[in-house]
């Protein structure tokens, strides 16, 4: 198949690898993202397999509570400068009341719900804003999370909402602890609460690298399997936060830091701003000529 510049530029921002290594990675494994993304780790170009994206645009992440009730939203506009202004700000706060009180299932359906039930929709009511502050804004996603009176949320936005982290423990009802969980979140990014989370698919793949890049280094047959069960260790604690080192406690696990005040994480959100979002497109197009022409 063609090797598209917007399939390379994929590749390249999931691993962070070189424009032409992206190229060559494709043309081996005829256009498959995954394959390619395999590809260039088993060859040490790319160093993981994080599905990061470039973060590029702006907006804000918001948390509201109420009762048993917790909602993350995340709105977007086109410039840092209006996450200050303080129209935006009421509608981040509009927003996760009217998520919370009247329960949509999708954005789409919050859009074209009245606000808090009465008055304009949701969507008119953004473009109220949009025209106001002459911006464009979105309301990108959001999600709810529910809770019984034994349990606690622990809610965290950093970086004046570039990034929410939303968490519900089990077993405590002590939000100084949930919200030290969701200060963790925000800070190393898990993917999972646990390694039961983790597919087997994922856990096989992962072995299959780490077997050739093993052999890759010319580690002797008979002693590949230990190391690379001893490496999958590593692979969880990156992406499996019950598995990670607590932020605030290095010497800890988060495990254990949940353990000692008698509960349990139940599950976990985190939003970033702008994650998955591109913008300047046509300074990749300027490299991609670049490079044509040398």
């Amino acid at each position: 198949m063609a090797i598209t510049a917007k399939l390379v530029k994929e590749l390249r921002e999931i691993t962070g690898a070189g424009m032409m290594d992206c190229k060559k990675a494709l043309q081996e494994t005829n256009g498959n993202i995954d394959e390619a993304v395999d590809y260039l780790r088993k060859s040490g170009t790319a160093q993981a397999a994080k599905k990061a994206g470039r973060i590029a645009a702006e907006g804000s992440t918001h948390i509201a509570v109420s009762g048993n009730d917790a909602v993350i939203i995340e709105v977007n506009c086109e410039t840092d400068f209006v996450t200050k202004n303080e129209l935006f700000q009421k509608l981040l706060v509009d927003l996760g009341k009217h998520v919370l009180e009247q329960k949509p299932a999708t954005v789409e359906e919050a859009l074209s719900q009245k606000l808090f039930g009465e008055g304009e929709t949701i969507e008119d009511h953004l473009n109220t804003t949009i025209a106001t502050i002459g911006e464009k804004i979105s309301f990108r996603r959001f999600t709810v999370v529910s809770k019984t009176d034994a349990d606690a949320f622990g809610a965290y936005l950093h970086m004046g909402g570039r990034i929410g982290a939303l968490t519900l423990l089990e077993g405590t009802t002590d939000e100084e602890v949930a919200k030290d969980v969701a200060m963790h979140v925000a800070a190393v990014n898990p993917k999972y609460v646990s390694r039961t989370e983790v597919a087997e698919d994922e856990v096989n793949r992962e072995r299959e690298i780490l077997k050739e890049q093993a052999l890759g280094e010319g580690k002797p047959a008979n002693i590949v399997e230990k190391m690379v069960e001893g490496r999958l260790g590593k692979f969880f604690e990156e992406i499996c936060l019950l598995d990670q080192s607590f932020v605030k406690d290095p010497d800890v696990k988060v495990k254990k830091f949940v353990e000692e005040k008698g509960a349990t994480v139940k599950s976990f959100v985190r939003y970033e701003v702008g994650e998955g979002l591109e913008k300047r497109e046509e300074n990749f197009a300027e490299e991609v000529m670049s490079q044509i022409k040398q």
